[in-house]
Order: C-alpha cells, then structure tokens, then sequence
C-alpha cells in the first residue's frame, strides 16, 4: 500500500499529465475534494468530471516545492510555471484519497490563464 506521500507523488505526476482516469483512481469512492476557494466536492466519480472541466478549461502544472507526511496526511507546497502558488492538504486511508482541501488565489488563477471570473462570484 502506498504511504500518503507517494500517493501524493503519484496525483502530482497524473495532474500535470492531465491524466483524469490514473487521477480519479486516487480517490475513495466517497472522497472529498474541498479547494476553498470553490463548494466541496463529493464522491470520485463528480471529483473526476470537475477535473475533466478544469482541464478542458486551461492547462495546469503543479511544480511541488515541499512535500511532507504525518501519519495519514500529506502536505504538498506547490507553484506552477506562471507564478501562481498553493498548498493542498491530502488525507490517505488505506493507499487512497479521502479527503483533499486545496488553497490558492483563485482571481490569481483566472487572470494568468486569461478566463473570466463567474457571475456568481460578484
């Protein structure tokens, strides 16, 4: 079974290769993908149609800065090429994504990749 900082290896190295499936197969069934910045989401099958969307939407690279591991927990610090910055919190049960809480800004994001910030956000 894989300790919570190869699976995070793991989702990084499925992410930038926009890798929905192999990412998707990280997750428990009934995971939770909480970036703050947006409404939980529940259960791996609406974890894998947000990330279809996400990457239809723009390409995204995670560079890790820092990973860290403590008990079930792993801890990744990350950039991407443009500057942008994040931290993401990963809780690993049994080789597999339970819960995952995100951080990062997310107007930031929108204006590096050129998107505009949805109505609702006003």
């Amino acid at each position: 079974m894989m300790r919570p900082r190869d699976v995070v290896r793991a989702w990084v190295d499925a992410f930038n290769r926009a890798d929905v499936d192999a990412l998707t197969a990280l997750y428990h069934v009934n995971a939770t993908n909480h970036q703050v910045v947006e409404s939980p989401v529940e259960g791996r099958e609406a974890i894998r149609q947000r990330f279809l969307a996400e990457f239809a939407a723009t390409k995204m690279t995670c560079i890790p800065e820092n990973l860290f591991e403590d008990g079930e927990w792993a801890i990744l610090e990350w950039r991407d090429p443009q500057g942008l910055r994040g931290c993401g919190f990963f809780h690993v049960v049994e080789g597999r994504i339970a819960f995952q809480r995100g951080y990062w800004d997310k107007l930031s994001f929108l204006k590096l990749h050129g998107l505009t910030l949805p109505k609702d956000s006003d």
